[in-house]
């Protein structure tokens, strides 16, 4: 279990980097000037050409790939919505590195993420675990210990 949740706190720490270099990518190709295909034509390469874009896909991809290995290990109904909390690094990232005012009411939603994310990892403590392959059944004794029929 602390495995997996490093391996998710590493992807949402990729995920929060890979958002705060999208937003500083953009921020640097200017606004779009209207909804004509050569302000979107405009836009798109100026995305695929801006290296804090393509870095924040990286990032982006990396989060991507720790999410694929938390699939193939754990039920998806515990892992996606711990994934939200992706929204609480993102709010920080976005204070500290953006220097984005965060207006209180944003500031109860966080809240409400962080305690839906703690219910969800006290359900997976809670549930009952899967009994151990190739252990000996409670008040059975192993086939060497009961003699010969």
């Amino acid at each position: 279990m602390f495995r997996l949740l490093l391996i998710l706190l590493v992807g949402l720490t990729f995920e929060a980097t890979g958002v705060v270099l999208l937003k500083k990518g953009m921020n640097e190709t200017g606004d779009m000037q209207g909804r004509s295909v050569g302000e979107v034509l405009r836009v798109v390469k100026a995305g695929v050409t801006n290296p804090r874009i393509l870095l924040g896909v990286f990032f982006e991809a990396l989060f991507f790939g720790c999410l694929l290995v938390l699939m193939s290990k754990d039920d998806i109904s515990f892992l996606w919505p711990l994934t939200s909390l992706s929204f609480v690094f993102t709010t920080f990232a976005a204070i500290w590195f953006l220097n984005e005012h965060v207006a209180p009411s944003r500031w109860v939603g966080v809240c409400f993420i962080m305690v839906g994310a703690a219910f969800i990892s006290y359900s997976e403590h809670s549930k009952p675990k899967p009994p151990v392959p190739g252990a000996v059944a409670a008040g059975a004794a192993p086939m060497s210990a009961r003699g010969p029929k």
